[in-house]
């Protein structure tokens, strides 16, 4: 079996699946195997969570890389001759520092934040719906108004973070630390139900969304 068979066959999906497949059974299985949802005393299936976790994280990866670099080829105009004057603007890297940065208003839907620093940034009405943001560091950013919707933020940094008045209807914030953060208004239940996923969420202190302080 070669490498890439077995990256399709790890996020159990069949060969050819396009780039919305691999990140859709990525979300899925990435929520299906984390550690938060298995019993802390079962060592046994903690290690084996751990292990199908990086094995999913590397088969995402080098699908991901291999059919953005495929799109890139197919869609790239014929080679010109660079004048000397011209700049060529690289995209941030994976680790890049973006503290402080204004993205109000911004549509990052279904893009990857994972990793990145967004400490204090603002968010403001940003659309972050379907975007993920594994161990993203949002301490103190402002995301009110902000559209999280289906976002996934497992394991992120949320403390003091303003999230008053955010859609947060089906987010996963799986892990995620909330220590006071304040969530006044942000939409999280239809009805009485509960849409977003906390299992494991730190939210001593944080402003919940009726005012009150959780406890």
């Amino acid at each position: 079996m070669s490498d890439l068979e077995r990256y399709y066959r790890v996020l159990e999906l069949e060969p050819g699946a396009t780039l919305e497949e691999v990140n859709q059974a990525y979300k899925d299985l990435v929520f299906v195997w984390h550690p938060d949802r298995i019993p802390k005393d079962n060592l046994r299936l903690q290690q084996k969570a751990q292990d199908k976790l990086k094995a999913i994280n590397e088969a995402r990866e080098k699908l991901r890389s291999l059919k953005i670099k495929h799109q890139t080829t197919l869609n790239s105009p014929p080679p010109q001759e660079e004048k000397p004057s011209q700049t060529t603007q690289k995209p941030p890297k994976q680790n890049s520092d973006l503290s402080g940065k204004d993205y109000s208003r911004a549509n990052l839907s279904n893009k990857d934040l994972s990793g990145r620093n967004l400490s204090y940034a603002n968010l403001s009405g940003a659309n972050l719906s379907d975007t993920f943001m594994h161990k993203v560091n949002l301490r103190g950013a402002n995301l009110s108004e902000a559209n999280l919707f289906r976002a996934n933020l497992l394991l992120a940094d949320l403390r003091e973070a303003n999230l008053r008045g955010a859609n947060l209807i089906g987010a996963d914030l799986s892990g995620t630390d909330l220590r006071g953060a304040d969530l006044t208004g942000a939409r999280i239940r239809s009805g009485e139900r509960l849409l977003v996923k906390l299992i494991g969420a730190n939210l001593a202190g944080a402003i919940m969304p009726d005012g009150e302080i959780y406890q």
